[in-house]
């Protein structure tokens, strides 16, 4: 274990008050293909970029074509926990993290037994009808064709925040309150530039924040340890010398 994997076990092994903030990158490893990289979803191509697509007004105007999309490029269903989202709930269970903030939708922190999920950009799993407020699971989404309907008629919108919609104020507020009183805060997986988001880390006032992404971000400069690498490498490695995986 090197010098820098070594201050993060040191660091966790001292905190009481983790909170981890993660993004596209930790989903990664479960074989869902992030936004940014260059073999993301933004670099491949569509009639339209996927940007648009995923709008609130591109949502409004041609329904279909946005069912059609969010189905294949947004739904993962045979995805499964990778060793970030398992160390991150053994971190939980062992009382050390008190929170996961992420942006993904996807659920498998909840999959790997995490209990504390802050989804800032909502969830697969949440689908209501814009009528009745009706929810439904992902099935509802998943097996349907065309625009899902709710039995009232009403059309079953993902429980997701797309572009030019706001973050939802409940979980804005929870979030800033876990990042507030952590003392300790690690941020993986993110480049930090989707904003607001990004900048919810500007509430922290612990005594360590770690970045750990394969690329640099703009907030290195600020970090106390930056680890360049695979959030579920290092977070695995890390996490297992602290608690040993049962034989």
């Amino acid at each position: 274990m090197d010098e820098k994997m070594r201050q993060l076990k040191q660091w966790i092994e001292e905190s009481s008050n983790i909170v981890f903030f993660g993004g596209s990158g930790v989903s990664t490893e479960s074989n869902i293909p992030d936004f940014r990289s260059t073999d993301g979803l933004y670099y491949q191509k569509y009639e339209d970029p996927p940007e648009t697509i995923l709008s609130r007004s591109y949502y409004r105007r041609k329904p279909e074509e946005f069912y059609r999309f969010y189905r294949s490029q947004m739904i993962y269903p045979d995805a499964k926990p990778n060793r970030a989202h398992k160390s991150l709930a053994k971190l939980e269970q062992m009382g050390k993290l008190k929170a996961v903030i992420t942006q993904n939708i996807d659920g498998l922190h909840q999959m790997a037994g995490s209990k504390e999920v802050l989804e800032l950009h909502g969830s697969i799993h949440r689908n209501y009808c814009e009528r009745c407020r009706k929810f439904y699971g992902l099935d509802a989404i998943q097996n349907s064709k065309g625009i899902p309907r709710c039995t009232c008629g009403g059309i079953i919108k993902p429980d997701v925040v797309l572009y030019e919609e706001g973050l939802d104020q409940r979980t804005l507020e929870r979030t800033v309150r876990r990042i507030m009183a952590a003392d300790m805060l690690i941020v993986g997986g993110t480049s930090l530039t989707v904003y607001p988001a990004a900048g919810l880390i500007d509430y922290f006032r612990g005594n360590h924040l770690v970045l750990i992404n394969k690329s640099a971000t703009a907030r290195d400069v600020f970090a106390d340890l930056v680890i360049s690498g695979k959030i579920g490498e290092v977070l695995g490695e890390v996490v297992d010398q602290i608690c040993p995986p049962e034989k």
